[in-house]
């Protein structure tokens, strides 16, 4: 067991149920994938599920080429897994002093703070809030009523202020009250949006001076629906700062998810968490493996 206080098997148990409504969406797209193999069929089912097409043909081109002459769905499978493997550890870390410092960013409607409180939810430690962003009042509202509801303290500032003054204040209550986390909830921000952008690059630089190291894992939550467009907003965000880690929310509902895949390949960011439904319940540590079968699909 990790950080999470619930059973690892009941958290797989929650992410395969919400990766089967991921692989029954490939069945519709190419149904009998597996009976009827083709490089074609198989190249638009990928598509089709939001992973992009640099991935597609780098998974593909063996098997047109020639050079894999073994069974495509175990070449598949043993590629993807090895994209996730090599982007690093999916595990949460955990700074060697306390408190451990996680960023949570993200665009707008990602579900960036119900995901913040579910991580809270699962975690048995002291935690403490910062409602750093400032942007709007019901959004620092909204953090408050997730602290009263997971009896967590919330650092927070006027609606307007600095959001880097409230990390501060935030970072110093946390080392006082001796917390084991400090979660830092930011401003829902368009990755288009520059002066948004260098605020959040602020906080940042704050946090490293004041607590004399890094953030241990900045989180950014991706909505599962986005599709390719996520993948430039994941590049955007992590050139401001350095993103440890992927939350992949929402893929109880339509979602593709092909995207985090891409993610993944392209910019080496590892999927740590995926938000498998509604309550605070749901969300589950990543799985490579678990996420490779729901893609391809049991029969393949």
């Amino acid at each position: 067991m990790g950080l999470f206080g619930k059973s690892e098997n009941k958290q797989a148990e929650k992410l395969k149920f919400a990766l089967g409504k991921f692989r029954q969406g490939i069945k519709n797209i190419v149904p009998g994938l597996g009976g009827d193999f083709s490089i074609e069929r198989l190249e638009a089912a990928l598509l089709s599920s939001d992973v992009g097409l640099e991935t597609v043909e780098k998974l593909i081109q063996p098997l047109e080429s020639g050079q894999d002459k073994g069974d495509p769905g175990e070449h598949l499978r043993k590629q993807i897994i090895e994209i996730f493997h090599r982007a690093g550890p999916v595990t949460l870390q955990i700074s060697d002093s306390s408190p451990t410092v996680y960023f949570f960013v993200g665009v707008n409607g990602s579900g960036k703070t119900t995901s913040m409180a579910k991580l809270a939810h699962n975690f048995d430690k002291q935690i403490i809030f910062a409602a750093a962003d400032t942007f709007r009042a019901a959004a620092i509202e909204q953090l408050k009523k997730w602290g009263e509801r997971l009896d967590l303290p919330v650092i927070s500032h006027q609606k307007g202020g600095d959001p880097t003054a409230v990390v501060y204040d935030a970072l110093e209550a946390a080392v006082h009250r001796q917390a084991d986390f400090l979660f830092v909830d930011t401003a829902g921000r368009l990755h288009t949006r520059r002066d948004l952008m260098e605020q959040l690059e602020k906080m940042y630089r704050v946090t490293v001076g004041q607590k004399s190291n890094e953030p241990t894992e900045s989180l950014l939550v991706l909505d599962a629906s986005t599709g390719q467009n996520g993948l430039q907003q994941v590049r955007t965000f992590a050139e401001k700062l350095p993103v440890t880690g992927i939350i992949l929310s929402k893929l109880d509902s339509t979602a593709r998810g092909g995207v985090a895949l891409s993610v993944v390949d392209e910019l080496g960011i590892p999927v740590k968490l995926v938000g498998t439904g509604e309550t605070l319940d749901d969300l589950a540590p990543f799985s490579p493996e678990i996420y490779c079968d729901a893609l391809l699909g049991e029969e393949f």
